[in-house]
Parts: structure tokens; C-alpha cells; sequence
């Protein structure tokens, strides 16, 4: 940097230059850049680096789980410092706990005719490829449970620059009231959200950490009160389980407790209505359903964490606790040995700017935990430590699965792409149970 004239130093190192007996001091909210000391408080009130006022719709931990300290694990060692016994110990409780359990998932791979035209075009290159046919079976995945329609809230977890928010925008362009909600904790450069000028659709973005989102704060959804619908394209670990609990269990409770009880009656009144009308009854639970369904693309096992994991009460059940669930989480990484070999062939050609985000992410931890030592090399094969690695991942997910069902909730699991486009190519869907549709009446 150049110095201001009249200076000696330039901004940069402004702190050791003295000014008529001034003397610049770091930021203590950012020592990255320096203030006048006999202007701190000034510079405090209004630096960029202060805490930015919370917004309504932020609820400490709300969406946190576990409150129980003592059952937190403590740090527990690496794998790699294991030995050959406590290894084979920790496979068999795995093997034991997935018996019995349906691990062989359908493949759903769809496309959608809202990402035709993308898909053909030949200036999209490879990677932008592949991130379009995964967008494109999710919304075919999403059609087919027929959640692409008008009068719904499409919630985009972990959102990033908004594309799978983007496209189900183009599929729905002819449908009228759609809002949009993208939840990202970060600031998002490039984002694709605000080049809509549609004004059928309305697009808003919550810069907050999901844990601590509570949606039924959100203004947008206190005013319309619209069914809504979870969506989310690779959401990390344990990111997936804080917005399944952020759904179904804080804002479906907050949305049932809005609801104010019925009069009391008499014993009588009561089985007296209920046979006169049950069709009513069912179709009045129906309707409140505030979550018409959930479709999140799963990914980065190895970043859950006991705290937030939905399936406790499954691991518990089959005889696992955290320090299981803390071994586990680091081997389901295992299951993408392959993405090294991917990485390396990616980095020596040209990358779309798609790629640049969320993909890049990805694929450098992958590389990390493939050539750390959690990999035990000479112990296991590579076989054998993708298909340890799959069941890690499969039994994460089956306690997930557990959790939606026991909440009144269809929850599915399926291959919705080629393992050659993705390695993480597991789609999470869920929509009420048919138990709670009633029939239709005659």
C-alpha cells in the first residue's frame, strides 16, 4: 500500500505512526484494521465488525437437540490409534446393529423439463453438467411426490447461491403464490436468487445458522401461514439433522400450539360429533400439517455430530451410544474412497464457476480424510472400507428415517443419481403418512 501524503506508513501499519500525539490501536472487534485511540467508542458504534442486531426470527439453540451435557462424549482418539481388536469390536456392533435392516436403497433417478434446455446446452461445461442432472432429479423426485405446486413455501437449507431455489422457480413460473426462503449462514457472493423479476414468486434470504432458526418467527410465514416445503442440495452432516428438527418438531410444534384447543364438552357432545362428522375430524389434521414435505440431497456424514443427530433413540436402541456414533461418523467417510482419484482429475481441467463454491468444498475435505490417518491403510482394504464405510452411512440415515416416521411422516431413501456424477447420491424424501390424508368420502 501507498502512504497518504503527509504519512509515513501507510494504512496498513498506521498503528505505529503517532499524530500529534494520536496513536492508532487494532480494532478490538477486528484487529485486521486500526482506529484513532481517542476514537474508539466512536468507531465502536458504528464498525462493520460489530454484533449486528439478531432478528426475529432467531431462537438461541432452538433447533440443538441434546441439552444433556453428560451425555456428550469427551474427545475421543483417532482411528488410527485403535487397535486391530477394538477395530474388529467396533464392525461387529456395526454389522450387528444393521441386521435386519432394509439397506438396499431404489434407484429414483428422474429428470425435470424445467432444466431441459440447460442440460443441452453445450456451453455448460462438465461440472456444470453434473450439478444440473442432480438439480434435475430432485425436482423430478419433488413432481413425483407432488410437491411442485401453487400455495406453497419452499424452504432451501444450507442455500449457498440459490440454483436448486432457482430452478423450481422456472418449473413453477406459470403457478401462482410461491414465496421462497434460502437459509444460509454465510454471505453469498453471486447469488442467482435476486435476478428474479418474476413477482408472482417472492424470494427472501435469512442469513442464519439453521440451529438457531425458528420458522414460525419468520415473518413472511406468519403472515400467509403456507404449507411449507424443506429442500436442500448436499446439505453437510449435521446441517441435515438441525433442519429436520427445524421442520417437524420446532415449527410443527409451534404451528400446533398456535392453535387454540376446541371448548370442552361433554362425553356425550364429543362422541355424539365424532360420529356425525369423523371425515371432518380427519380432514381438520390433515389440513394443519404445516410441512407438506421434505426432499434434502444428504451428504458429508462424517461431519454429523451426536448433538444434533434426530436418530439418537434408534442408535440407543440397538444397543449404541455417542462414543459409537463418534467412530462411526469418522468411518462413513470411507464409502468415498473413489472422490481422491475424482479430485485429482478435476484439478487439471477447466472449472466452471459453479464449481467454485460448494463443489470445491466438498471434494478438498474428501481428499483430507482420504489421506489422513483415519484411512488405516494395511488394516482394511479399500473395498472393505467402502462397504464398511456405506454401512456407516446407511445406518446414520436409518436413524433419520426412524425419526420422520415416528413424527407421522413417509420417509424414503434412494440413489437419485449415478455414483459416476456424485458419490454423495442419496435423496432423503418424506411427505405426511397416507394415515393422516382421510379418504375421500362419498
Amino acid at each position: 500500500m501507498v502512504p497518504a501524503p503527509g504519512r509515513r506508513f501507510c494504512g496498513e501499519h498506521g498503528q505505529q505512526e503517532e499524530e500529534n500525539g494520536r496513536k492508532r490501536i487494532p480494532c478490538p472487534l477486528d484487529p485486521k484494521h486500526t482506529v484513532y485511540e481517542d476514537q474508539l467508542q466512536k468507531h465502536l458504534k458504528k464498525c462493520n465488525s460489530r454484533e449486528k442486531p439478531k432478528p426475529v426470527y432467531f431462537v438461541q439453540d432452538i433447533n440443538a437437540g441434546l441439552k444433556d451435557v453428560a451425555e456428550i462424549p469427551e474427545k475421543q482418539v483417532p482411528l488410527s490409534s485403535l487397535s486391530k481388536e477394538e477395530l474388529e469390536n467396533l464392525i461387529t456392533k456395526l454389522k450387528k446393529a444393521s441386521n435386519g435392516l432394509e439397506f438396499h436403497l431404489k434407484e429414483q433417478i428422474l429428470s425435470h423439463q424445467a432444466l431441459q434446455e440447460a442440460l443441452n446446452d453445450p456451453k455448460n461445461g462438465e461440472s456444470a453438467f453434473k450439478h444440473l442432472k442432480q438439480q434435475a432429479s430432485i425436482l423430478g423426485n419433488m413432481e413425483k411426490l407432488h410437491l411442485l405446486g401453487p400455495g406453497r413455501c419452499f424452504i432451501e437449507f444450507g442455500a449457498g447461491r440459490g440454483k436448486l431455489s432457482h430452478w423450481v422457480d422456472v418449473a413453477l413460473q406459470n403457478v401462482e403464490n410461491v414465496q421462497f426462503l434460502l437459509v444460509e449462514r454465510a454471505t453469498t457472493r453471486f447469488k442467482v436468487d435476486g435476478k428474479h423479476q418474476r413477482r408472482d414468486s417472492i424470494f427472501e434470504r435469512l442469513q442464519v445458522d439453521i440451529q438457531h432458526l425458528c420458522l414460525s418467527k419468520v415473518p413472511i410465514l406468519e403472515k400467509k401461514k403456507l404449507p411449507v416445503v424443506g429442500i436442500g442440495k448436499h446439505l453437510c452432516g449435521a446441517a441435515t439433522d438441525l433442519a429436520l428438527r427445524c421442520l417437524v418438531e420446532s415449527y410443527t410444534t409451534c404451528c400446533d400450539a398456535e392453535n387454540e384447543p376446541a371448548p370442552k364438552r361433554s362425553r356425550t357432545d364429543e362422541t355424539e360429533v365424532a360420529s356425525n362428522n369423523p371425515a371432518d375430524n380427519e380432514s381438520g389434521k390433515a389440513d394443519c400439517k404445516p410441512v407438506a414435505g421434505i426432499v434434502i440431497a444428504l451428504c458429508c456424514h462424517h461431519k454429523c455430530d451426536w448433538t444434533h443427530y434426530v436418530g439418537r433413540e434408534f442408535f440407543k436402541s440397538v444397543g449404541l451410544g455417542p462414543v459409537e456414533f463418534h467412530y462411526f461418523q469418522r468411518m462413513s467417510s470411507w464409502a468415498t474412497c473413489g472422490m481422491r482419484e475424482t479430485t485429482t482429475k478435476g484439478s487439471a481441467s477447466e472449472e466452471s464457476e459453479e464449481q467454485t463454491n460448494h463443489t470445491e468444498e466438498h471434494e478438498q475435505t474428501f481428499s483430507k480424510m482420504q489421506s489422513g490417518p483415519d484411512t488405516l491403510q494395511g488394516i482394511l482394504t479399500v473395498e472393505e472400507r467402502k462397504e464398511i464405510g456405506c454401512l456407516c452411512k446407511r445406518l446414520i440415515d436409518h436413524g433419520r428415517i426412524e425419526y420422520l416416521q415416528q413424527r407421522g411422516y413417509k420417509a424414503v431413501l434412494q440413489y437419485y443419481i449415478e455414483a459416476a456424477v456424485s458419490l454423495e447420491n442419496v435423496l432423503l424424501t418424506a411427505v405426511p403418512s397416507p394415515s393422516l390424508i382421510p379418504e375421500p368420502t362419498t
